[in-house]
Order: structure tokens, then C-alpha cells, then sequence
């Protein structure tokens, strides 16, 4: 292969090298801004989230410590995931190895079934919040929620190993000439069959999960609101509108949750849906993975910024409060 016509070669010392596509370098620039971007943005979210629970006592509860896991879950995700994805697109050269190029994809469906499984107990949560108000208190211990919390982290990480390690790994670590045309490629490929089993695993079932859940307790919030007020417009006739406001806030919070979650996921599952092995040298795999990603950075606005506390949080911490004696003690909320 002649290095010195068309473009330069990934690693000039090999000739079986793949080919570097060139850029603008105005359009080099201005993709690795937005990575730093989206990378930072993610990760200093999730810290806030992390570093506000950990340090208000107030916060010290157990629906919080899901709002934690899964904050960790998506720093993890914006530290490495982001940047390994990002480079991959933006450089065109694969320069980490054919193990790395065989656990990056596991590292992110990882972190992606985590993530999505933190979702899931987040709305059971809900439910039982909304749904069973007098029982809630008992079922809800900080003890069993952590250990929903574990299980959660074990079964991602066993059910992506067992799929994964078995059906991928493994044969792309023996012969991984089978995708890759030249040095310098990484394509991972996952057949029509791991690839549908994913699908209803950690897509079909976990989404109908949270939309019956959300759409229960939507039809339970609307109800209690309305018999408040049904008893209460006769003495207070003002009570009305807050009834009706609370109705359209739990609408709109639901709708969102929903709506973000179906259009993040619902791409990346496309080529299962149409029948395609999923593959990373496919055209379009960057542009559904980042919508994937993105995921991990909505989170923290969905899940915490919609909160009080989280907002009093960070005011306390950029003005400095945190620093004074007794900060932890705080009532936040």
C-alpha cells in the first residue's frame, strides 16, 4: 500500500493500515468542542447530583439513593463512554487496540442496562409513593432500596457478560479479521438474535414497565386531585386552580420522563426493528449511539433538577456555603 497517495495511513509503519479520513480543520475543531462539551456538561451534573446527596443529611434517604446510583451510572458514562465514542467518530482510526475495541461496546451496554434498570426502580418508587401512601414508608427502607440497588449493578453487569462475553467477545477476540478490512478498525458486529433478545430484555420489557407504572399513577394523582378539589371548592373556592395546576405539573413531568426516554432508546434498538445486525461500521451507529448517550446527561435534569432541593443545592455550593461549619445540617428541603 502506497502511504504518499490519498490519505495518510493510520499507522504509516503497516501497509495493511486503513486509510485516515481528513477533515476540515475547522470541522476537527468544532467536533472535539462539542465532545469536551457534552462530556463535561454530563459528568459536572452528575457530580453536583453525587456531592449534594452525599452531603446534606437531609438528602441521606432512600429514593435519593437511587437518584445517587444512577448518577454515578452516568458520570461513568461521560467520563469514559462519551470520550472513547467521540474519538472514534472524529478520528476515524481506531488507535486502542483490538481489546479495547471488543470492551468498549460491552463497557457501554453496561452502563446503558444499569442505567436504564435505575429508571425502572425509580418508577416503582413512584408508584408506591403515589399508589399505596400508607404502606410506602415500610417497603421503602434505605436497607431494601440498596439492595435493590446491588442487584440492579449485578444483574446488568451478569446479564451484558453472559450476552456479551459469549456471543461477541469472545469470537472477536479469536478472529478479529472477520469485520475488520485493515488495521485500524474496529468494527464490533452483534447478530439479528443476541441483538432481538437485547431488544425485548432491556428495552420492550423495562419501557412497558415505566409506562404502565408513570400511567398509573398518572390516573391516581388526577383522581386524588380531583376528590381535593370536589371537597374543598365549597370553603375555599381558590383551591380549584392549585387542584388543576398540580394536575397539569404531574402531566408534564410524566409526559417528559416518558417522551425523553422513548426518544433516546427507541433509535439505537432501529436495525433490530428492521431486521439488521447491529454493526459499529454501520453509517448511521455514531449518530443513534450519541442519541443513546445523550441520555446520561437529560438525566440529572430530568431526575433532579425538577427538585427544590437540588437547585437550593446548587447555590449552597457555588456560593461557597458547604464550606461553613454545620453546612451539613442544613434543611434543604
Amino acid at each position: 500500500m502506497d502511504s504518499t497517495a490519498g490519505p495518510p495511513l493510520c499507522f504509516p509503519n503497516l501497509n495493511s493500515s486503513c486509510r485516515r479520513l481528513l477533515r476540515p480543520p475547522s470541522e476537527t475543531v468544532l467536533l472535539y468542542t462539542l465532545l469536551a462539551f457534552v462530556s463535561l456538561l454530563t459528568v459536572t451534573l452528575n457530580i453536583l447530583i453525587i456531592f449534594s446527596i452525599y452531603h446534606f443529611r437531609q438528602l441521606h434517604t432512600p429514593t435519593n439513593n437511587l437518584l445517587l446510583s444512577l448518577a454515578v451510572c452516568d458520570l461513568v458514562v461521560g467520563l469514559l463512554v462519551m470520550p472513547i465514542e467521540g474519538l472514534r467518530y472524529i478520528e476515524t482510526c481506531w488507535l486502542l487496540g483490538r481489546l479495547m475495541c471488543a470492551l468498549s461496546p460491552y463497557l457501554f451496554y453496561c452502563l446503558v442496562s444499569t442505567s436504564l434498570g435505575h429508571m425502572v426502580l425509580i418508577s416503582i418508587v413512584r408508584y408506591l409513593t403515589i399508589c399505596d401512601p400508607l404502606h410506602h414508608n415500610s417497603k421503602l427502607t434505605i436497607t431494601n432500596v440498596n439492595v435493590c440497588i446491588f442487584l440492579c449493578w449485578a444483574s446488568s453487569i451478569i446479564y451484558t457478560s453472559t450476552i456479551y462475553n459469549r456471543l461477541i467477545l469472545r469470537e472477536h477476540l479469536e478472529n478479529p479479521e472477520r469485520f475488520n478490512s485493515c488495521h485500524g478498525e474496529c468494527v464490533v458486529v452483534i447478530d439479528h438474535i443476541p441483538g432481538t433478545v437485547d431488544l425485548f430484555v432491556t428495552f420492550v420489557g423495562p419501557s412497558t414497565v415505566m409506562v404502565v407504572l408513570y400511567m398509573r399513577v398518572f390516573l391516581v394523582a388526577v383522581s386524588q386531585a380531583r376528590v381535593i378539589q370536589s371537597q374543598t371548592a365549597a370553603p375555599n373556592a381558590r383551591v380549584a386552580p392549585t387542584a388543576k395546576k398540580s394536575q397539569g405539573k404531574a402531566a408534564r413531568t410524566l409526559g417528559i420522563l416518558i417522551v425523553v426516554f422513548l426518544m433516546c432508546f427507541c433509535p439505537s434498538y432501529y436495525p433490530t426493528l428492521v431486521g439488521e445486525v447491529i454493526s459499529t461500521g454501520l453509517s448511521f451507529y455514531s449518530v443513534l449511539n450519541w442519541i443513546l448517550l445523550m441520555n446520561s446527561c437529560l438525566n440529572p435534569l430530568i431526575y433532579a433538577l425538577f427538585y427544590p432541593w437540588f437547585r437550593k443545592a446548587i447555590k449552597l455550593i457555588f456560593t461557597f456555603k458547604i464550606l461553613q461549619s454545620h453546612s451539613r445540617d442544613v434543611m434543604i428541603i
